[in-house]
């Protein structure tokens, strides 16, 4: 009898990229369905986050991209915190370009009315099409949008600055309310888990690995 043994495998890391206004009851539901599915996540929200006490906020952050496996961003009208500066980009905007830079595997969120945004501004005269243009425009304080760079982030998600047919990694899911988000995390997540569940069934029934293993060998 051939015997296959496979050390237990650690769950696997889900990072959650966000900012955390507005969106509270929408994290506690992705992070309640995520670790049901039996991943470890990894949500500032939650205090969750490996954190090295030496390190910044942003290090910190960026460090957690880094080893994390799989990564869910969610681009909502708020653009976040740490910018450290004008002009600075956001802890949540350095995330995702990190981890487009790494090409994780990757599921990103954008809310419904950043897309509206970006394709008003794009359809406007004389247009204002790509970040450069919009930097130019002045923003009010207002309950919508609280910055134009949340468009920049959903143009890096569905990789703007690549040429078309050369895109890759570049599905973004349009939301308008949580169930929306929750129906796309449960779905994309629990795919996933299946194949995980379907090979570690697998691997720990050796007899049926050995069995199946003879059988393709006389066909």
């Amino acid at each position: 009898m051939v015997r296959i043994y496979m050390p237990k495998k650690k769950k696997l890391i889900v990072m959650v990229s966000s900012t955390v206004y507005g969106i509270e009851e929408l994290l506690e539901r992705i992070y309640a369905i995520l670790t049901r599915f039996g991943y470890e996540v990894w949500m500032s929200h939650k205090g969750t986050m490996p954190v090295v006490s030496t390190k910044s906020t942003f290090d910190n952050c960026l460090h957690a991209v880094e080893q994390c496996d799989l990564f869910l961003s969610i681009i909502t009208t708020h653009y976040g915190s740490g910018k450290g500066g004008a002009g600075a980009l956001s802890i949540t905007h350095r995330e995702l370009l990190r981890a487009i830079e790494l090409n994780k595997p990757r599921w990103i969120l954008a809310h419904d009315q950043v897309v509206f945004a970006r394709t008003l501004l794009s359809n406007l005269e004389p247009g204002y099409e790509n970040a450069k243009k919009r930097a130019a425009l002045g923003l009010k304080k207002n309950s919508v949008i609280d910055d134009l760079r949340v468009i920049d982030m959903y143009e890096a998600a569905i990789r703007h600055d690549v040429q078309f047919a050369e895109r890759e990694g570049n599905w973004v899911q349009k939301f308008v309310s949580p169930e929306d988000a929750q129906l796309y995390a449960s779905a994309q997540f629990h795919r996933y888990q299946e194949v995980e569940s379907f090979l570690d069934e697998h691997f720990e029934n050796p007899a049926a690995v050995a069995q199946r293993v003879a059988q393709e060998g006389k066909q």
